[in-house]
């Protein structure tokens, strides 16, 4: 279901960049996701959202964007893709990121997008004239397979179509890279998978891979999972049960041969472990005459 909502605020504010991404302001033109893959972690009982399969429109989110953008007084990284992909299916009738990219653009701020949709390409114009500040575009690939792509990320579009877009991307010159996050115990936590997201990100001009070997398994964020588990991989939930029982990480078993894989080749083809943030231009400080 999609339904439109009136937002009372858009913008959320840290004190400092986050250390991840280097987001000071967090824009969330959404709540909920279309793309419903199996193991988000916004379903989590600690978030609030009863029904994450509905979508709820901020529809006043342009007026509020443009009406709270210009009034902060330090200018940092906007970053989208915390709770919602600002990418997913309903942007193509709203275009709410479209057009909150236009205001972004014309006040001269940085952007940082998290995305595991090919359609931030409609944008790339827009995103150019951001980039001459800072503009990246982080891509979510858990797999490089797309068949096993459509069973964990079933609304999202093919990950084959997500490395054609950031091939574009790379090509005009905007920062690209991808955050291979989560990696799925006994699901992809492979040298091949590992391997080929890795490659494939190379091939087509990412700058760095962000990863996480594990995932998270929250209150209710766990029992969807474990639902779909059943679903479409059966048996693999006792394995589950009996590695990580109610514990809040779940790191792949083989983590530190996997982390070595992932720095071997990050090493090989010049890729960064960590993204480059915003850099705010430096000071002027006026000359005094003694």
């Amino acid at each position: 279901m999609i339904r439109e909502i009136q937002a009372k605020m858009l913008l959320s504010s840290a004190q400092e960049p986050d250390p991840w991404f280097g987001i000071k302001y967090t824009m969330n033109l959404y709540r909920g996701c279309q793309h419903q893959c199996i193991y988000c972690d916004s379903r989590s009982e600690c978030y609030g959202i009863d029904e994450f399969s509905d979508v709820l429109v901020k529809a006043n989110a342009i007026e509020l964007l443009e009406r709270e953008l210009p009034r902060k007084r330090v200018v940092g990284t906007v970053g989208t893709g915390a709770m919602s992909d600002a990418y997913g299916p309903v942007e193509r009738t709203y275009r709410l990121m479209e057009r909150a990219l236009a205001i972004i653009a014309r006040q001269r701020y940085p952007v940082h997008i998290i995305t595991k949709s090919d359609l931030v390409v409609r944008d790339v114009d827009i995103l150019v004239d951001i980039s001459r500040v800072y503009a990246a575009v982080s891509f979510t690939v858990t797999t490089a397979d797309d068949e096993l792509g459509r069973k964990v990320e079933p609304g999202a579009p093919l990950v084959s179509k997500r490395y054609e877009a950031m091939a574009t991307l790379a090509s005009k010159g905007i920062t690209t890279g991808v955050t291979m996050m989560p990696i799925l115990p006994f699901i992809e936590d492979t040298r091949e998978n590992i391997t080929c997201i890795i490659t494939r990100a190379h091939e087509c001009g990412a700058r760095y891979i962000m990863p996480a070997l594990g995932m998270t398994l929250r209150k209710r964020q766990r029992e969807y999972y474990y639902a779909r588990l059943d679903e479409l991989f059966p048996g693999l939930r006792a394995r589950y049960e009996r590695a990580y029982g109610d514990r809040y990480e779940a790191t792949v078993e083989r983590a530190r041969e996997l982390d070595a894989l992932v720095h071997e080749l990050c090493e090989r083809y010049g890729l960064a472990l960590r993204m480059p943030h915003y850099v705010p231009p430096p000071v002027l400080q006026q000359a005094t005459l003694f």
